[in-house]
């Protein structure tokens, strides 16, 4: 208004009015003069309003009527200058707004005439339309005249005059009802009642409107009535009326001004009761009318359809729908019938064009369909009218592939063999839609059994542009292009999917906010505000279960529609843009039936997208069973040939794949287009967006998915995502390239799909890991009974779906692992089984490194829930899954071990659980598992655990696959040892804590606390088992095994042993080592002694090895010398146990049964083992005696209490030394010295074991064949020499009896003869004289014996006689070697000469005795020398004993086994006699030597004259120092024993006499050569005999004429058989003439000679006195006889006979002397 009211503006005005008015006189002045005047006293008026007004407009508008008066003149004249210049004053004052109602009326009514006589019409329509716009000033009657006035104009001749009368009309109406709508802004705030509405009995007195109001509804009611071509109320003067410019303003009002009928009642009324009956009356031709009909048939022509009208009506309907639909819920159920009606097949092609444009308006607008649903569908007689519209297209769209016309015929042919889909634009979008880029790129098009209709680009996405509607010019119906209708049917569909689903999914989301926060309203803390809230939740409730049931009505009434529209688009669809946007339709469905809980609807259309995605007829056989499971369905799969497949004619898309079908019994190939491809993507992102919607249709999603993955060939990868398999996996696939650029996208987006299962509610969840489950078993039914690959696309995407859910695993934890373990994971196909292994482990590691809020270390019981799977894959035999087991172990260790806290045992669990039959590379793995375990993981498990690790290292000891891995577990152990060692208090505290809550625990349930070793305190129980696992291992059946763990068992025991309670070593002792040794005993007994020829492979077994009983020889020696150590090393805490001296006899029965064991070896360690044991020292009698000594009080099956516990303190210390042993028992009890009886006790236990073993070890075989055994020399000897020692202990109890014992397990050990294998090593050479070592042990033991008995009391020194009976019998071997029972020995005597004799390999050969017997000889002189004299030693008749021994060899001489024996009998004799005959003189009278002195003789008598004959090469020396041997017996006759004759028996002497007598002359050796002869005849012996006697006979006074007569007679026969012999000789020497004599006569005659010569020396030496006269007379008788042989021949006898003559010189005196003597 500012524009026109400013000063300037009205200053301008007045100036161009009075120029106008000027203007209009000036033309006027001539010709009309009136208007001239009245133009003039216009201006002067002018003048004055604006001289005497302020306001100038308002004043100007009070006397317009004046002021246009000479206007209206001018306009009267009709000339058309006068007449343009007047109106445009008049629209210039109409602009100002400065013309009032009356002004305006004058106006009008010169308009009209002018109008009438057809004047400047295009001023006029321009004046008018100024006049109404400007202000409202026109009403009424004026109004409807200038209404009128334009509508005439509209029909005039002048086309543009029409045109602008009907745009001035069409802004005219507008302007009215724009009136009526400012007026009701003004009046807003005022409240009418509304007046009752009158019927329409006076049409015209609408008197409740208001001015304005009511111009409009009279001018809306003329319309109708002009549109049913009646006469109008208040546009009188009509002459004129088309239906179309009426149908077209009756539009645009009720599209521009709804709120104008929806106010105001009456306008209401109208719609009723005129324009709704008015269109239906209209309609009624297009619904008679029938396409093709023959109009004779019936009674009266039907009038053809109008396109204009019926456009028009069409357009009107829209409207009334869109914007009344409130008010005309029944009529508008009838326009949406009618509508329906118009899209049948009958209808013209242009009406049903029209009609599905109308549609398409409805289906954009999807709260008018929500109304639609809500009024009709809902109510329960109405018309399902929704549902009919949706039905409707769908039948509209399947009507058009139906109907064929020439068109489409001609069109097919261009397509045939083309693939390429869409345009560039939608190929981008899916590179898997590219093609054979060879034809001409076509039009997108749908294409059905032959039908082939275009798809063209009608309307934007959402709006429904029509084009058909808009043709408001059109006169003539159109021609509809091909594929139009069906393009708008097909945007219909989308639209009114996207308006429903966006709608609703909208206010689902709403209703789901406002229910969460209703939800947390209680909890605030306004209680006013509570009660409020809880009402507006129940309204709230209320609403949404009617907003959901109109939902679910919505649905439930359009989707059998859509769905099968959709899915014949879908079918039939060649463009990739319009599948996409099918697809997508359906796919929003799908969600919004899924998340309305419409299960049968939501899996109708996820079926619809799974058939599309699978080859056709394919999806037959996956989804003809719709949610059931799909059971129909069998899989599996074989490598199969194929070949790229040329696209067919009547295939529209391009084949992107070849590959198999997922089938038991493959059908040849099946082919994938890049449709499929495109659906499959689809299906894929349903999943994906919509995965919580899909419930049980899982089942149905990874069905297809599978099968797609199937066909294309995708192969699980690590995690579960699928990578396209490599073409060398079978070359069942075929790819085109473009395909395979759209396959890593596709596994991407599937593994997007899995990964997006962590935002699944957790119902959700659970349905798709049971659709997963059973899509799983099914493809395991396939898979059974053949080795065929496997469809592993369930097991992949369990793994998939499992690891992005681990923030909540523990849900969906046990179905899925169940199904792993249970199904998978034992399925015979080794593919499947892998892929189960595989999947688990996966989710264990993932699980265990997942981060968990709270962590895992925290919540204990969901790290067991995720370790448990992994432990009942031990229950499962295939080797392959335990691999993946144990590999999956190994990680965890590797990457959780130190955070496995309470799962340590699960896992343990599972390396123990490796079974010896169960392969080497499984063991192989579950040991390094258990290798890392112990050397990292050990400080940081539970200490309760530490027991299970020393359970599974001992196992994987007695697995017998691999030595190595035995032998390593036990240097494992070794290594578990040291760490307990290490850390003993950390592990004592712990384990004692965990005890404490373990006993609590126990005593609530009332039961005992049951666990091995039961009353030994825990930490004790840890070693205790460790000492058990290796007691164990020391009874395998590999020998190397054994010994490892039995070096292991006692360096453990020795290095720890200190940190045992004492009590515990009770334990050790009985359960772990005697149990050892049992059974180590039992089995070397009963092993098998066959030869093992080689080791495994080509390891030579050495011969001490080469049985299993030599093999276990070797453990038995181990584990007895192990047991041995400990008891000598550990015997001051061994001792003070209550029941050490059982443990000591059990030791010693080890020791003895060893001992006794028929092998060498074994027994020989035995010995060692005693041996050890004995050199222990009783801890009271220890050099280093502590000043107090152990405390220790415990008696043993007592359980420890827990006094004994805490008093007996643990220090954790490697000592040994004494002070530091008693410092670890430092208890408060007195002080307990060990029993000295109780240790005798043990000596003495000793004892008898050792003579036990001895007496059973020396004693001969009964019966003697090859297998006999025969204690070995080490074993003797070492058994010999254990006695001293233990001789020590017992010497105070040592009886007579013992010494019986003694002698003849001496005797027996020496008797054992040696294998002739071993004699090359024990025996000397023969040559020489070495004792063995058995042989000096015996004499040792002796040596001790008589040493102790030598300082020890008297009644000891009995036993000498008994050491010298055992030493004598020693010496009697030297001629007598012992027989060892039956048994045949080879003798050192056949050995002597062949002394490298071979020996036959089972002989047994003797020892040589003589070096030993002569050493006991030496001995024997010895101990006589010192005892000679003691009481026993005379009383026992030793001496005689030592005579009566040494009369063997000296009796054998020669014959002697060794020379050196005889010799050195001699020399003992000659000693013993000079030490012995004194003492047995002293008693000569006590008769105790008696029997003695004829034993001596006898000796004398066999030595001096043997029965042996000397050796053939015995040379002349040693012949003679023989000799000069016998010579010192005779001495020793004339100097001990002749000079003391009255003390000696005089038989004895008698034979010394008869002896020396023989020894005079018979001495000769008849095996001497002649040159020796001289010497060998003993003259030396002969002489010394001789000279004894004589000296014998002589010297002394004789004391008895008995003795004279013996020595006389003894010379008389000696004289006179010299005589003889020489008479014998002389004769033979006469008689033979030249003939030499005889040898030995010879001899016989020298001999006798030299005893002659000799006779005579001795004669003269000895006093004349006692030489009887009578002797002297036969000595010179023998003169003539010697003359008489002076004759002889031989030199020898010559050379005697000298010699025997020259004595007789002394007997030639002159006779004078002997007259002087007579």
């Amino acid at each position: 208004m500012s524009g026109t009211s400013s000063p300037e503006a009205v200053k301008k005005l007045l100036e161009n009015m009075q120029g106008d008015l000027r203007g209009l006189s000036l033309e006027c002045r001539k010709k009309f003069p009136p208007v001239k005047e009245a133009a003039e006293s216009g201006i002067i008026k002018v003048k004055t309003i604006a001289a005497r007004n302020t306001d100038i407009l308002a004043a100007l508008k009070e006397n317009s009527s004046e002021v246009v008066q000479p206007f209206l003149m001018g306009c009267g004249t009709k000339e058309p200058k006068i007449t343009q210049l007047c109106l445009a004053a008049i629209q210039r004052l109409m602009s100002h707004e400065v013309v009032s109602e009356a002004a305006a009326g004058n106006i009008i009514n010169m308009l009209w005439q002018l109008m009438e006589n057809g004047l400047e019409e295009l001023k006029l329509l321009q004046t008018v339309l100024v006049l109404l716009t400007t202000n409202t000033v026109v009403h009424d009657e004026a109004l409807s005249k200038a209404i009128v006035l334009c509508f005439r104009l509209h029909f005039t001749k002048d086309n543009i005059t029409n045109n602008t009368a009907a745009a001035t009309v069409r802004q005219v109406v507008t302007v009215v009802f724009e009136r009526v709508v400012a007026e009701d802004e003004r009046y807003k705030d005022t409240v009418e009642q509304p007046a009752a509405l009158q019927g329409n009995s006076n049409r015209r007195s609408v008197s409740t409107l208001k001015p304005c109001a009511k111009d409009a509804y009279m001018l809306f009611q003329d319309l109708c009535q002009l549109v049913n071509a009646d006469a109008p109320y208040w546009l009188v003067g009509m002459t004129e009326m088309t239906r179309t410019f009426g149908l077209e303003l009756l539009e645009s009002v009720l599209n521009d001004f709804p709120r104008v009928f929806l106010q105001h009642q009456e306008f209401s009324f109208l719609l009723k009761e005129r324009v709704c009956p008015l269109v239906i009356k209209l309609f009624s031709p297009n619904i008679k009318f029938r396409q093709g009909s023959s109009t004779s048939s019936s009674p009266a022509p039907v009038e053809k359809p109008y396109f204009p009208i019926c456009m028009r009506l069409l357009r009107v309907v829209s409207v009334l729908i869109k914007q009344f639909y409130s008010l005309l819920v029944t009529e508008c159920e009838i326009f949406l019938s009618l509508l329906v009606k118009f899209l049948d097949a009958d209808k013209p092609q242009w009406l049903r064009a029209v009609a599905v444009e109308s549609i398409h308006r409805l289906c954009v607008q999807p709260q008018l369909l929500r109304s639609f649903c809500q009024s009709y569908d809902m109510k329960q007689h109405s018309t399902k009218v929704f549902r009919d519209i949706v039905n409707a297209l769908g039948s509209f769209i399947q009507s058009l592939f139906l109907v064929t016309s020439t068109g489409n015929t001609s069109a097919a042919p261009n397509q045939a063999g083309s693939n390429v889909s869409g345009s560039a634009g939608s190929a981008q979008a899916a590179p898997g839609g590219l093609g054979m880029g060879g034809g001409a790129t076509v039009l997108p098009a749908f294409e059905y059994r032959g039908t082939w209709i275009p798809i063209l680009n009608v309307t934007v996405q959402g709006s429904a542009k029509a084009t058909y509607l808009e043709m408001l010019d059109k006169v003539e119906p159109p021609t509809i292009p091909e594929g139009y209708a069906m393009s708008v049917a097909f945007h219909c569909l989308l639209d009114l999917v996207r308006g429903i689903t966006t709608m609703i999914e909208g206010e689902l989301g709403e209703a789901e906010t406002v229910t969460q926060l209703t939800a947390e309203a209680p909890s605030s803390p306004a209680h006013s505000s509570e009660q409020q809230d809880l009402q507006s939740a129940s309204d709230q409730s209320e609403k949404d279960i009617v907003s959901r049931a109109v939902w679910e009505e919505m649905v439930n009434a359009c989707w059998c529609g859509l769905l099968a529209a959709l899915s014949l688009l879908l079918d039939a669809s060649t463009d990739e843009a319009a599948t996409e946007n099918i697809l997508k339709a359906e796919l929003t469905m799908a969600a919004l039936c899924g998340r309305l809980g419409l299960v049968t609807s939501r899996d109708a259309f996820i079926t619809a997208i799974c058939k599309g995605s699978l080859p056709p007829h394919y999806a037959l056989t996956v989804l003809n069973s719709t949610t059931a499971a799909l059971s129909s369905k069998s899989y599996s799969i074989q490598g199969q040939n194929v070949q790229m497949i040329s696209p067919s004619s009547e295939s529209h898309q391009q084949v992107v794949a070849v590959g198999q079908p997922l089938a038991l019994q493959p059908q040849g190939t099946v082919m994938l287009t890049s449709k499929n491809i495109q659906c499959m993507r689809t299906l894929l992102n349903l999943a994906h967006c919509h995965g919580a919607v899909l419930g049980t249709s899982w089942q149905l999603v990874l069905a297809t998915l599978q099968h797609l993955v199937w066909i294309l060939g995708l192969k699980p990868g690590v995690g579960g995502a699928l990578k396209p398999g490599r073409a060398v996996e079978g070359p069942s696939t075929v790819l085109t390239t473009a395909v395979m650029t759209d396959l890593p996208v596709i596994s991407n987006i599937l593994s997007r799909l899995f990964e997006s299962s962590q935002y699944l509610d957790d119902v959700s969840l659970h349905h798709l890991i049971n659709a997963l489950c059973s899509l799983s078993l099914e493809a395991m039914d396939m898979a059974y009974g053949n080795n065929k690959e496997p469809s592993l696309f369930a097991v992949a995407k369990l793994l998939e779906t499992g690891l992005v859910n681990m923030h909540r695993i523990e849900i969906l934890w046990r179905p899925l692992t169940g199904h792993l373990l249970e199904k998978v994971c034992q399925h015979p196909n080794s593919r499947m089984r892998e892929w189960g292994a595989e999947a688990l482990t996966s989710l264990i590691k993932a699980g265990l490194t997942f981060s968990h809020d709270p962590p895992l270390s925290q919540n204990q019981r969901l790290q067991l829930l995720l370790l448990n799977p992994l432990k009942e894959l031990s229950n499962i035999s295939h080797p392959d899954i335990r691999i993946k087991q144990l590999e999956c172990v190994l990680q965890i260790l590797q990457s959780q071990g130190d955070s496995l806290g309470p799962g340590w045992p699960l896992v343990l669990g599972v390396m123990g659980a490796i079974r010896s039959d169960q392969g080497e590379s499984l063991i192989r793995t579950a040991f390094q598992c258990l290798q890392l375990v112990v050397t990292d993981f050990l400080p940081t498990m539970p200490c309760t655990c530490l027991q299970i690790v020393v359970e599974v290292a001992g196992s994987f000891g007695l697995h017998n696959q691999e030595l190595n891995i035995s032998l390593t577990s036990i240097g494992l152990l070794w290594n578990i040892s040291d760490y307990f060692f290490q850390r003993g208090e950390i592990i004592e505290k712990e384990l004692n804590k965990e005890e404490a809550v373990l006993q609590k625990q126990a005593e609530e349930k009332g039961v005992l606390l049951n666990r091995p070793f039961h009353p030994a305190p825990p930490f004790d129980c840890l070693w205790l088992c460790l000492y058990a696992k290796l007691g164990e291992l020391c009874v395998d059946p590999r020998p190397a095994v054994r010994k490892s763990a039995g070096q292991t068992l006692f360096s453990t025991i020795a290095a720890h042993g200190t940190l045992l309670q004492h009590s515990t070593w009770h334990t050790v002792i009985w359960k772990v080592l005697f149990h050892l040794l049992d059974r180590v005993r039992e089995s070397s007994t009963t092993a098998d002694k066959e030869k093992i020829e080689s080791g495994g492979g080509n390891i030579l077994i050495h011969h001490s090895r080469d049985t299993a009983e030599k093999q276990w020889a070797e453990t038995w020696v181990l584990t007895l010398a192990g047991v041995a150590r400990i008891f000598n090393t550990r015997r001051y805490l061994l001792q003070p146990l209550g029941d050490f001296s059982q443990a000591w006899d059990v030791l010693l029965d080890h020791i003895q049964s060893a001992a006794l064991s028929k092998n060498n070896e074994v027994s020989l360690a035995a010995l060692k083992s005693f041996q050890e044991i004995l050199q222990i020292v009783s801890p009271a009698r220890e050099s280093e005696k502590p000043d107090t000594p152990p405390v220790i009080n415990v008696s043993v099956p007592v359980v420890v209490g827990t006094t004994t516990a805490t008093s007996l303190g643990r220090s954790f210390m490697r000592t040994d030394s004494i002070g530091e042993r008693i410092g670890k028992y430092n208890g408060s009890e007195p002080p307990i010295i060990t029993d000295e009886i109780e240790d005798l006790n043990l000596w003495w236990a000793a004892w008898n074991s050792w003579y036990r073993i001895g007496s059973e070890s020396t004693k001969p075989p009964i019966t003697c064949d090859k297998l006999t055994f025969i204690p070995s020399q080490p074993f003797l000897t070492a058994l010999i020499q254990i006695f001293p020692a233990l001789y020590q202990h017992i010497k105070t109890g040592f009886s007579m009896d013992d010494l019986q014992k003694l002698g003849l397990i001496l005797h027996g050990a020496v008797s054992v003869p040696i294998s002739s294998d071993a004699s090359p090593f024990i025996l000397p050479s023969y040559t020489e004289a070495v004792l063995t070592s058995l042989q000096e042990a015996v004499l040792t033991a002796l040596d001790v014996l008589q040493k102790a008995i030598c300082v020890g009391s008297e009644n000891m020194q009995i036993m000498y006689p008994a050491i010298f009976d055992q030493l004598l019998a020693f010496v009697e071997f030297s001629c007598k070697p012992p027989q060892y029972g039956q048994l045949e020995t080879k003798h050192i005597a056949n050995a002597k000469y062949n002394q490298i004799q071979l020996f036959a390999p089972a002989e047994w050969v003797a020892l040589n005795y003589v070096p030993f017997a002569e050493r006991s000889l030496e001995v024997v002189v010895d101990l006589y020398q010192k005892t000679a004299c003691h009481k026993a030693v005379v009383n026992e008749k030793v001496l005689q004993n030592i005579i009566k021994t040494l009369r063997i060899p000296l009796s054998l001489k020669y014959s002697c086994p060794s020379e050196s024996t005889w010799k050195l009998a001699v020399s003992s004799l000659l000693k013993v006699l000079s030490i012995g005959l004194p003492v047995a003189r002293q008693h000569a009278s006590s008769g105790k030597f008696d029997s003695m002195w004829p034993e001596l003789a006898n000796t004398f008598e066999d030595f001096l004259f043997t029965k042996s004959t000397p050796p053939d090469n015995l040379s002349i020396q040693e012949f003679q120092k023989n000799e000069s041997i016998d010579v010192e017996v005779v001495q020793l006759i004339s100097t001990e024993i002749l000079p003391y004759a009255n003390f000696i028996p005089k038989e004895f002497v008698g034979q010394i006499m008869t002896m020396l007598n023989k020894g005079s002359i018979h001495s000769q050796s008849s095996s001497f050569t002649e040159a020796e002869i001289d010497i060998r005849m003993r003259e030396e012996f002969s002489k010394v005999c001789f000279e004894t006697l004589l000296q014998f006979s002589f010297s002394n006074k004789v004391t008895t004429p008995q003795e004279g007569y013996i020595s006389r007679m003894a010379l008389s026969v000696l004289l006179k058989r010299s005589q003889d012999v020489l008479h014998r000789y002389i004769e033979d020497e006469r008689l033979s003439g030249k003939c030499p004599l005889p040898r030995q006569q010879v001899t016989e005659i020298i001999f006798v000679l030299k005893a002659v010569s000799t006779l005579i020396d001795s004669l003269k030496k000895t006093q004349p006195e006692n030489v009887d006269a009578n002797t002297w007379a036969q000595v010179i008788a023998l003169y003539p006889t010697l003359v008489e042989c002076i004759t002889c021949s031989s030199s020898e006898v010559c050379s005697a006979l000298k010699e025997a003559l020259v004595p007789f010189k002394d007997f030639m005196h002159p006779p004078a002397a002997k007259v002087i003597f007579l």
